[in-house]
């Protein structure tokens, strides 16, 4: 796999917090980019897309939603398309072809989002930014690390 050449780490106290940070992710990982969304379940992986969506004008906040069962939302924002995929249901990579991951992320006008593409090789391979969440030590606490390649 290829290496990350730049990383980021970041820390937010509220949920407040972390949609904010989607504004600062959003400045670092311009489109076209296919970002893996890494973190356990309730890391907070979807409150920081709806910050995302909401820095570049694709949805409001409160109309992004995990995309857990339909597998990919699709938001259209002023420059750039955002999609948001959840691969946690998918086990095979044939599953994961049939999804359209490659089209959307070859598309060059998109920011890709995905949590669980860690989960397989392929995606890991092509991603060209990792944003691993993980929960802090007080409830809301949550801490980014943010690696890409230029």
């Amino acid at each position: 796999m290829r290496e990350w050449t730049r990383e980021k780490r970041l820390r937010t106290r509220s949920v407040n917090g972390t949609l904010a940070l989607g504004e600062t992710i959003t400045e670092l990982l311009r489109a076209p980019k296919l970002v893996v969304l890494r973190g356990e379940l309730g890391a907070g992986k979807t409150t920081l897309v709806k910050g995302m969506a909401a820095a570049l004008g694709a949805a409001d906040a409160e109309d992004v939603t995990s995309p857990t069962f339909t597998l990919v939302h699709e938001y259209q924002g002023r420059k750039v398309r955002l999609f948001h995929l959840d691969l946690y249901r998918l086990e095979t990579e044939q599953e994961l072809e049939s999804v359209g991951l490659w089209e959307m992320a070859d598309s060059g006008d998109a920011l890709v989002l995905v949590e669980w593409g860690d989960k397989f090789p392929s995606v890991m391979e092509r991603a060209d930014a990792e944003i691993a969440m993980a929960q802090g030590e007080a409830e809301n606490e949550r801490l980014l690390l943010v690696k890409w390649r230029e």
